[in-house]
């Protein structure tokens, strides 16, 4: 055999070797991609891809109030990515996008052959396309069978989708560290920013995090940082997306980024832990990635009002009660000093220097302060003994921008504001400071409600025949209570007793003996059932005598819910706080149907309102406003009058040994509770009553509330007759009389006949002029 002859028999038999195996590869191929295209995910779900997005939550007007979830995504559209930054990503990850069908092969092979030859792994041959296949389809883990999978999926991703989806997916799901995911979320993470006010060195240190978010994190590992951020400036400058010049600018910025908190517009966090409690019980754990936005009731400038009033209420408290605050030194403690949290409206700071008439201090931002002695001097008599060189204070600034010394109050308090008509919470704050204490004392904090239960034992009253005139003695009382030791002998507040009083003036100074001698009167179930009407329950409210000092318990939303009632016209409302509920892309999943107070409406006429219940008669609820109003006007709230309006209705609350203070006052537009106490029932002290202690809460969020709002007249109903009386005896007195008043009452329930002066007899009136003067509505 020729050398010739054996070549070509050689050659033959490798080629039918190279086709034998050419052929087994070809139908192991087939075989293998069988095999995997059977679970292979299907691509085309992504044309509905939802990703996973925090829970949102904002007020009314569409401020953000918080944002609950694991990941924080703000999904965009690719048309609204910067180019740079997309050249960026492209320099960083895969600068041949545009042109590979999905997989680039060489990069594969050169990984290949370097496992091959090393047997070792490396990064590379990875696109884009192939990234978003392992991020939405894939799992994580790291095999050859998933490898074979992403390039399947890559080609078939790249016959679906055009260049541009595959590059929004991308930025929109990439991990960024930090519980950033896509690149929105990324820039405001990083540096509080827009994807528009990136500058080129931010755009290059985000497009660098995919590769390995924590190795190359700016705030974790700044100098790796810095380096992955100058190679993608230097991969941008070699695809000429930017010159020699900006590339030299860019590399030589030093980093800026730090972790943002999020960009909340609002500070409601009571309200928002209502919110997320209540979304999570009606969907469940899926509502943290939903994308969900939920609209609540609240009133963007009411509850900042809100805050604003319960903190400058509990510091004015503190304040009265003296300052107490040991400084620990500077020196030595500048750790101590910058780990000091922000709490409530108080600031830390360091003084630099004390003289006579102002104390400069540092905060922990390095802003210098100025402390004027005027903002001082609640501290004691002299700047020298309160305050020295290197202390460790707290400041708050003043609502006219100067600093002040303060405290963080011992004292807690809460404030609900609700809208009358439907029961929607404008306002809720539940303490001083939600991070320090998450415990709602504007929902949760059951509290004694005081004298401010008084109305609903009037309301019975009026209910049952008495008059505003009715006149009840104001007395000693001594109360046997059955299984008690001691009698009770009940007092009133100044432990004065007056004699024969009228309703009017009972309530309007809060006179705790004649609520007492009016119950027994009545009887304690007729107004146990009144009070149920109002929606208290029967746990809530103690069958003795002592529930006309409101010894029950409540809480500051629903004492709003009680007094919503006389400021809507007689109606149960309920309150509410989600108005309605989005998902994702704006579809309007939920929609709250509040029932309306309506006193004009006909609830059997057909509309698209759900009517409240009457619960109060229009007569008995317009003679418990005229009442109430004159406990703002001549009463124990005075305080309100510099609100200089005559539509002010409402009524103090304080319980015994003062644990409690309370104002719970309304307009027909808005009404308002705010309660200040202690959570382990301290006593306030002498003198911190409702009309001290919480009626100025009260009062500087109505200054917000009711700024522009027009007074409004109280509508005399059909059925109530004016008379001119003798308070002092109910009866009909002539209008000479300078003692008299004009009363309103039940038309058939209006004196008829005159009282007599002891001056006077039955026959000096028959032979007189004088005539009863009364006036029917």
């Amino acid at each position: 055999m020729t050398k010739k002859s054996l070549s070509r028999r050689i050659l033959k038999w490798f080629a039918i070797f190279f086709i034998l195996v050419s052929m087994g590869v070809l139908i192991s191929g087939y075989f293998l991609y069988t095999y995997l295209s059977v679970d292979l995910p299907d691509i085309k779900t992504l044309h509905n891809v939802q990703y996973q997005i925090p829970l949102s939550i904002y007020t009314k007007d569409n401020l953000l109030i918080a944002q609950f979830g694991e990941k924080k995504r703000v999904p965009i559209n690719i048309e609204d990515v910067p180019k740079q930054l997309i050249n960026a990503f492209l320099a960083s990850e895969d600068d041949s996008f545009f042109e590979h069908e999905g997989v680039d092969f060489k990069g594969l092979i050169r990984a290949s052959l370097h496992l091959a030859l090393t047997g070792k792994k490396i990064q590379g041959g990875s696109t884009i396309t192939m990234q978003v296949t392992r991020n939405f389809l894939l799992s994580s883990e790291k095999t050859y069978t998933r490898k074979l999978k992403e390039i399947m999926l890559a080609l078939a991703m790249e016959r679906e989708y055009s260049k541009n989806q595959i590059l929004e997916f991308y930025l929109n799901q990439i991990f960024m560290g930090h519980r950033a995911y896509g690149i929105a979320a990324a820039a405001q993470v990083y540096y509080g920013k827009s994807l528009n006010e990136l500058t080129l060195a931010e755009q290059a240190m985000i497009a660098g995090l995919p590769k390995a978010p924590s190795t190359y994190n700016p705030i974790t590992n700044e100098s790796r940082a810095i380096q992955r951020r100058n190679y993608v400036l230097h991969r941008m400058m070699e695809l000429n997306n930017i010159t020699q010049q900006e590339y030299e600018n860019a590399s030589k910025e030093p980093s800026t980024a730090k972790v943002q908190p999020v960009s909340l517009e609002i500070s409601a966090p009571y309200l928002a832990e209502m919110v997320r409690q209540k979304i999570l019980e009606l969907y469940g754990e899926q509502a943290y990635t939903s994308g969900f936005k939920v609209y609540t009731s609240i009133s963007g400038p009411l509850q900042t009002a809100a805050n604003k009033a319960l903190e400058n209420t509990l510091h004015a408290y503190d304040e009265r009660h003296g300052y107490r605050s040991k400084h620990p030194s500077i020196i030595n403690n500048d750790t101590l000093f910058g780990n000091m949290p922000v709490i409530g409206d108080t600031l830390p700071a360091h003084v630099l220097r004390v003289n006579n008439n102002r104390a400069t201090a540092k905060l922990q931002d390095k802003t210098v302060i100025e402390i004027p002695w005027e903002n001082i001097k609640w501290a004691g008599n002299a700047i020298g003994s309160i305050l020295k060189t290197g202390d460790i204070i707290r400041v708050r600034q003043l609502r006219n921008k100067t600093w002040a010394l303060t405290q963080i109050p011992r004292v807690e308090g809460a404030f609900v504001s609700l809208n009358p008509t439907n029961g929607a919470i404008l306002a809720l704050t539940g303490g001083f400071d939600f991070a320090r204490n998450k415990y709602n004392r504007a929902t949760q904090s059951k509290r004694q409600p005081g004298s401010g239960f008084k109305p609903i034992i009037y309301t019975t009253a009026l209910e049952q025949g008495y008059t505003t005139a009715s006149i009840i003695n104001d007395a000693p009382i001594v109360i046997d209570t059955p299984g008690q030791e001691n009698e009770w002998r009940p007092e009133n507040y100044n432990k004065k007793f007056y004699g024969p009083t009228s309703l009017r003036t009972a309530l309007t100074y809060s006179r705790n003996i004649i609520s007492i001698r009016l119950l027994n009167e009545m009887g304690v179930d007729k107004a146990v059932s009144t009070a149920m009407r109002f929606g208290f329950t029967k746990e809530q409210l103690p069958k003795t005598l002592s529930l006309a000092l409101g010894s029950g318990d409540a809480t500051p939303l629903q004492m709003a819910q009680v007094y919503a009632t006389f400021a809507n016209g007689g109606f149960l409302v309920k309150p509410y706080f989600i108005d309605r509920i989005e998902s994702e892309d704006g579809e309007i999943i939920y929609q709250a149907k509040p029932k309306i107070a309506c006193p004009s409406c006909d609830s059997n006429q057909e509309s698209n309102h759900i009517y409240a219940t009457r619960i109060i008669a229009p007569r008995i609820n317009f003679l418990m406003n005229s009442l109430l109003r004159d406990v703002v006007q001549r009463g124990t709230a005075t305080g309100a009058k510099v609100l200089d309006r005559q539509d002010l209705a409402g009524k103090t609350g304080t319980t015994n040994e003062q644990r409690d203070a309370w104002f719970n006052g309304y307009t027909q537009s808005n009404v308002a509770t705010a309660w200040i106490g202690f959570d382990d029932f301290s006593p306030l002290g002498n003198r911190e009553t409702g009309g001290v202690a919480a009626l100025p809460m009260w009062v500087e969020f109505m200054q917000t509330a009711l700024k522009g709002m027009p007074e409004t007249t109280l509508e005399v109903p059909e059925g109530i007759a004016k008379a001119f009386i003798d308070p002092a005896t109910g009866m009909l007195t002539p209008e000479t009389n300078k003692n008299g008043i004009w009363e309103f009452f039940q038309a058939e329930l209006a004196p008829k006949s005159f009282a007599l002066p002891s001056n006077k007899s039955i026959r000096d009136y028959d032979q007189s002029n004088e005539k009863p003067t009364e006036e029917l509505f």
